[in-house]
Formats: C-alpha cells, structure tokens, sequence
C-alpha cells in the first residue's frame, strides 16, 4: 500500500468548501472534510475526473440558495459532472466514482429534539443522486466521527483519506 506522495512535477489543487473541479493532468486535488461530503470521479480511459465539496445536499430545500455558489449544493455538484461528461461524450457508468465524508462532527446535536443530522443526509442524498444520474459508487468511506483530508490523484485515480482526531469521547 503507498501514500499518496506528490511528485515535483504535481500541482497541488485545495479545494475549498462548496468548490468544485473538473480537468485531468498531474494534479491532486486535496479538500478538508467534516459533515460535508466530496465526491470524485474518474474515467479510467481519459484519465479525467474531478471533485466536488459540497456542504448541504438539495438546492431546492433551502429558501436562501439564491446566494450560495453552485458548489453549495450536492444536486448542483452532480449538475456539473454531468455537464462535463456530456461534454466529452462519455457515459457516467464508465466513471469510477467515490464518495467521503459526512462525518458527525457536531457535538450535542443527536440530543436536540428536531435537529436533522446534516451529515447523514449529505451522504444519503449523495448517494440517490449519483444513481439518478447514472453514476455508480465504487467505494464509500462516509460517516464516523472524524474530520478527514482526502487526496485526489488524477493521474491514476486513487484516493487517499488521512483521518483527524475523534471529535467526540
């Protein structure tokens, strides 16, 4: 098994929260995960892909989206892969596409009568909309109670998650 281990010749990307990127080349694309959740893909073939970081899942759930950037959201994150897959003509099966993140991070929050775990439906809602869109997730590592910085290698397409401190006791 190897870590990640940037090359001279690697571009380091970090991608912000609500942030989204799509290209190919030697870059690794790196984002800090709690409740939130990053998607990658990428096609085997072309060796393209991207990431996402989005941090609440349905656009269309939120009366003040209107000021939020595209990247906000899951539903507008899946929008976007799919418009650049479109672009090149590929088919979403043909990506492998990976899925991090929603972590519980949050203390007290499962004692609050109404409160909605924002982290579990990040990854469910996730989940749902890349099998409407016709993805198919290879790999998950979601949920738990840790922060996570996850690495994205375009070149080969692996990840690598690098796991923070347990936020509760």
């Amino acid at each position: 098994m190897r870590f990640i281990e940037k090359r001279p010749s690697s571009t380091l990307r970090t991608l912000k929260p609500a942030e989204l990127f799509y290209g190919n080349g030697d870059i690794i694309v790196h984002t800090l995960l709690g409740s939130c959740v990053a998607i990658t893909i990428w096609h085997p073939g072309y060796k393209v892909g991207g990431m996402c970081h989005y941090l609440l899942p349905v656009r269309q759930h939120y009366s003040n989206s209107n000021n939020h950037p595209p990247g906000h959201y899951g539903t507008d994150a899946i929008e976007y892969f799919l418009e650049k897959v479109k672009l090149k003509g590929l088919r979403p099966q043909s990506f492998e596409v990976k899925i991090f993140g929603g972590g519980n991070i949050l203390h007290g929050v499962e004692q609050l009568e109404h409160a909605q775990n924002v982290a579990h439906v990040n990854v469910e809602q996730g989940r749902i909309l890349l099998k409407r869109a016709g993805f198919n997730i290879k790999i998950e590592d979601v949920g738990g109670v840790r922060y996570r910085n996850v690495y994205f290698e375009l070149i080969s397409g692996d990840v690598w998650v690098q796991y923070g401190k347990h936020t509760k006791s």
